[in-house]
């Protein structure tokens, strides 16, 4: 579901150099406590570099309208949004007209998840995870809780912040209608063997399988062909995109669904899952936000008139990004383990994940060290549950959460040491 992970060690130099690419985000220029600001949040939200910004301020200003009339803004408004779906397309490794844009990926669960139960018999089975964001488990209880139908849950492994694979095959049967899991884990940082899954899917059931990208689309370009799933959604403002949502749907998938929509709209893929008028300047930048990334392979930028040309830029830039965010990670593991009284979770380097770490200081609630981090060393983390609330239940973590520090494509050595830093400050005071 993922371009490669093997990489080799000098894959980093594929990209451009991490200084340049800081300067294409004015949000670096911020400081706090004396300190540049030190953006870890970016699981939650990356910041947003200028050309996307540019795009969206461009739209508004210069091209508003709304779809399908015959006055140039009105055109012009169509051919952006079909830029961005081509531009998606070359990000997922799908056909245009199988992109649809929605709010967020959230809403687009919900909507898609009705759709799906409305054709799914009594007996149906519905398999989701204890690893997952529950945007990608609770849309899905609340289709079967409407429809009747059993949810099976695949346990999550605490000691290594793994699912449990063989218990996932035991749940599969020819009852099951929908199996819903993520690539990667937001909590953890936890990537899961979608080949193993996707082939033990297709073995066992006739199910439909629906994968949620949000966590990993930053950092492993999704390919939804490899192993193929009927359904994908991920976040743009995940990878310095707007705060929109896009779904990839299988053609013949989206337009057998049972969707509510209104009658007049269209009804052929992917239109027929997008309700009401679209965030047309969020969609101008979302395809921005997919130059973008091309943009940071040293080899060229995303070139769709030229067949292939705008994935094979994206594979490049990725696999650069992969190789630096595995080095980065690799520095903050250490630096972090060798903290008395921090406690480090999810697989640690070398094993399959993003550059994403969760942990703990001492007995401190996650709150305090993040404000701590913030107010003393200018260093923004996220803490508490992420949505990933069952996750932090099963790790025993559910008074106080956990702090997670997410390294993006701006991320430098000097951020981490700072990190790690405040982190050892912190942890020496708690206990002192």
């Amino acid at each position: 579901m993922t371009t490669g992970d093997a990489r080799p060690v000098h894959a980093a130099e594929s990209i451009l150099p991490v200084d340049v690419i800081r300067a294409a985000f004015p949000a670096l220029e911020r400081r706090c406590a004396g300190h540049p600001v030190a953006y870890f949040d970016g699981p939650g939200g990356t910041q947003v570099p200028r050309p996307v910004a540019d795009a969206v301020y461009d739209y508004l200003l210069r091209h508003n309208a709304n779809t399908g009339w015959a006055y140039p803004t009105s055109a012009e408004t169509d051919a952006i949004l079909e830029g961005a779906r081509g531009a998606m397309a070359d990000f997922l490794g799908c056909a245009p007209d199988e992109v649809a844009f929605g709010a967020n990926m959230t809403t687009l669960t919900f909507h898609v998840s009705r759709a799906i139960g409305r054709a799914l018999p009594p007996d149906a089975e519905i398999v989701v995870t204890e690893l997952d964001h529950h945007a990608n488990v609770d849309p899905w209880r609340e289709m079967a809780r409407d429809r009747g139908l059993e949810v099976r849950t695949v346990p999550l492994r605490p000691e290594t912040g793994t699912l449990d694979y063989e218990r996932l095959e035991a749940l599969l049967s020819p009852r099951t209608g929908v199996v819903a899991v993520g690539i990667a884990s937001n909590a953890l940082g936890t990537v899961n063997d979608l080949e193993r899954i996707g082939a033990v899917v297709r073995e066992r059931t006739d199910a439909l399988w629906f994968v949620d990208a949000v966590h990993s689309a930053a950092h492993r370009l999704p390919d939804v062909r490899a192993p193929a799933c009927d359904f994908l959604a991920c976040s743009p403002y995940k990878f310095y995109g707007p705060h929109t949502g896009v779904l990839y749907g299988r053609r013949d998938r989206i337009e057998a669904l049972d969707i509510p929509r209104l009658l007049p709209a269209h009804d052929s893929s992917p239109e027929r899952v997008e309700t009401g008028t679209l965030n047309h300047e969020g969609i101008a930048g979302i395809a921005a936000a997919v130059d973008f990334l091309a943009s940071l392979a040293q080899e060229a930028g995303r070139e769709p008139e030229n067949d292939g040309g705008g994935r094979r830029a994206l594979e490049a830039a990725f696999r650069g990004l992969h190789a630096r965010g595995e080095a980065l990670f690799g520095l903050l593991w250490e630096e972090m383990e060798s903290i008395p009284g921090v406690r480090l979770y999810g697989p640690p380097p070398g094993q399959p994940r993003t550059p994403t770490l969760a942990f703990t200081v001492g007995d401190l609630p996650s709150r305090e060290v993040a404000r701590r981090l913030a107010d003393g060393w200018g260093v923004f983390c996220s803490h508490g549950d992420f949505y990933a609330a069952t996750v932090v239940e099963r790790l025993g973590l559910a008074e106080h959460g956990l702090v997670r520090a997410g390294c993006a494509c701006y991320t430098s050595d000097e951020e981490v040491y700072r990190l790690a830093e405040g982190v050892r400050t912190i942890a020496e005071s708690s206990t002192g």
